[in-house]
């Protein structure tokens, strides 16, 4: 296993609970690794099954916001922080998602360079004004998102899906976690 974080060591994965050792087969079959994100998240258990249960629901996609556009907006935050393990992990997702390796290299580097409709334009927009300015947004924010077509419902995912990858970029950089080696290999 490849050095997750600086300060703490994950548990053993035989001593995490039944469910979440089925997680890290369920990870292993699905990508062929276990994301380092869920090694260290296991530090403590109870807190990985919540914050994985969140992001499951918020990559649940929806008439207007599909799984690209939400892998978008992960990346999007992820390089605004500067979070490489997000950066690398959630690139991998977007390129699958959109299944172009170009266009999601560019979203990757300077969304702003990559051709974006409109639509995906203004959810880019809102993701980096709610990660470098929050104390800036306001109700016309929320009004240029449902300009493109997005629901009440999807609105509330981009603000949703951007704080909490907010929050799981923070938390990787604090623990200096890094993307596993074999991101970087897939898709490519």
């Amino acid at each position: 296993m490849s050095r997750v974080m600086w300060f703490f060591t994950p548990p053993e994965e035989s001593s995490l609970p039944e469910r979440l050792q089925g997680l890290f087969q369920k990870a292993r079959e699905s990508v062929g690794f276990v994301p380092n994100v869920f090694r260290a998240y296991s530090y403590r258990p109870e807190r990985l099954s919540a914050w994985f249960g969140h992001f499951k629901q918020l990559h649940v996609s929806t008439e207007h916001l599909d799984e690209a556009d939400r892998e978008m907006i992960a990346v999007v935050v992820s390089a605004w922080n500067r979070c490489s393990y997000c950066i690398v992990a959630h690139g991998h997702a977007l390129r699958v998602a959109l299944d172009d390796q170009v266009q999601a290299d560019l979203i990757a580097i300077n969304w702003r360079h990559a051709g974006l409709d409109q639509r995906r334009t203004a959810i880019c927009e809102f993701a980096e004004k709610l990660t470098a300015t929050p104390h800036e947004m306001a109700e016309r924010d929320l009004h240029r998102l449902r300009d493109v077509g997005l629901t009440d419902e999807e609105v509330w995912d981009v603000a949703e899906i951007a704080s909490m990858y907010n929050f799981t970029n923070r938390m990787a950089l604090a623990l200096d976690q890094r993307p596993n080696e074999e991101y970087h290999r897939l898709d490519r």
